[in-house]
């Protein structure tokens, strides 16, 4: 039996539409205040709030949402209207979970059970990630953020993949005190990352909309710092502590730098494999080839050659027919004797040429046969290679 999850809508109207769009899965109360809503989820074992925008006007939005946030840890899903960014950072300042507006409510239902996975998962991982942060707090309590930094420059070179490089980044965050979303932005993909594993949608599109907007776009406690292509979303800016907000975005920005400085290599190796894999194949393909040029081109040579003697022979038998005297016989055998000795210096001489080239694709073969490529080898190659003019 599948398993339905209680959540309340807070709304000034009954929406039945939405009613049965989310039975299956949502058992959905109705409240119109947040007052009730939050008396709701006392009595209730609830897992969602959801606010409809329709119904209530986009500063009282921004106000409940807010208000509930404020006293209630359950994530909140606002169903507005409007599409604009302002908009959205606003909502998502006064602590909304997700924005959905009349143009994404086709996926509300996937939307909403992203929502709910992040929470049920933040939930599980609360004590451990509790006592591992105390744990973590305590080791490093005594180290410099100058430190933490130079440490993270240090392993950063180490990491060989995007997801590895996004957890050792969260990893050196942990010393800041500060929670964030990060998405790392390379030639080939875009990853959005939290420190549990999982992105939020909302948050991803944020920073996907803001990337362009400068090095840094705040709005209410939040901050999104953006730095080539990695941007990372802070959840509890200190705003009361001027000299420690300072201190986190000179000191967080040189992580984001590193991070962007990898990304870059990493991009660079994976063009690096995958024009070696070119070459390889290239070669491969050209060796096919002459292969069949090969057998096709000393088959006409051969069928030349035998073409020529044949012509000689024929002429031979026939010059006691053409009345022709001994000197003039003689003239015209050196003719046919040397067209068939050039003959064969033309198809030996092709030969050879031949040879010459399966040599090269030989060694191209060599060199290219292992993942790490020898540069004298390559040097070799070159050298080989005819150069431009």
């Amino acid at each position: 039996m599948t398993t339905r999850y209680k959540a309340v809508v807070l709304s000034k109207t009954s929406d039945e539409q939405l009613g049965d769009l989310l039975d299956e899965k949502y058992h959905l109360l109705q409240a119109d205040s947040p007052v009730q809503t939050l008396q709701l989820a006392q009595e209730h074992d609830l897992k969602l709030i959801l606010i409809d925008g329709n119904s209530i006007a986009d500063d009282d939005v921004i106000g409940i949402c807010r208000e509930l946030k404020d006293n209630s840890e359950l994530p909140v899903v606002v169903l507005g209207h409007e599409e604009t960014l302002q908009h959205k950072l606003d909502a998502y300042d006064a602590g909304c979970d997700d924005y959905l507006s009349p143009s994404m409510m086709f996926e509300l239902k996937a939307r909403i059970d992203r929502v709910l996975f992040n929470k049920i998962a933040n939930d599980q991982l609360k004590m451990q990630l509790k006592q591992a942060n105390e744990m973590a707090f305590i080791a490093m309590s005594d180290t410099s953020d100058l430190g933490v930094n130079i440490q993270f420059l240090l392993d950063v070179n180490r990491c060989n993949n995007i997801d590895e490089l996004g957890m050792r980044l969260f990893q050196a965050l942990q010393s800041y005190g500060i929670n964030c979303s990060l998405q790392m932005r390379s030639r080939y993909g875009v990853k959005n990352m939290e420190a549990n594993g999982m992105a939020k949608d909302m948050e991803s599109v944020l920073m996907s909309e803001c990337k362009d907007k400068g090095r840094y776009v705040d709005f209410g406690r939040r901050s999104i710092m953006n730095y080539g292509g990695v941007s990372l979303l802070v959840k509890n800016m200190p705003v009361d502590d001027e000299k420690k907000y300072g201190a986190i975005k000179d000191n967080v920005f040189s992580l984001l730098q590193g991070c962007d400085a990898r990304i870059q290599a990493l991009d660079n190796l994976q063009s690096l494999a995958l024009e070696s894999q070119l070459v390889k194949r290239l070669s491969g393909q050209m060796s096919s080839m002459m292969s069949a040029v090969d057998v096709s081109y000393q088959g006409v040579m051969r069928d030349i050659a035998d073409v020529v003697e044949n012509m000689a022979d024929g002429v031979e038998q026939s010059l006691q027919f053409l009345g022709m005297d001994e000197r003039q016989e003689s003239a015209l055998q050196n003719i046919m004797e040397t067209g068939i000795v050039e003959t064969n210096r033309v198809f030996n001489e092709g030969i050879r040429v031949d040879e010459g080239l399966k040599v090269f694709l030989q060694k191209i073969d060599r060199v290219f046969a292992d993942d790490h490529v020898d540069p004298q080898e390559v040097q070799a190659l070159l050298d080989m290679m005819p150069k431009n003019s």
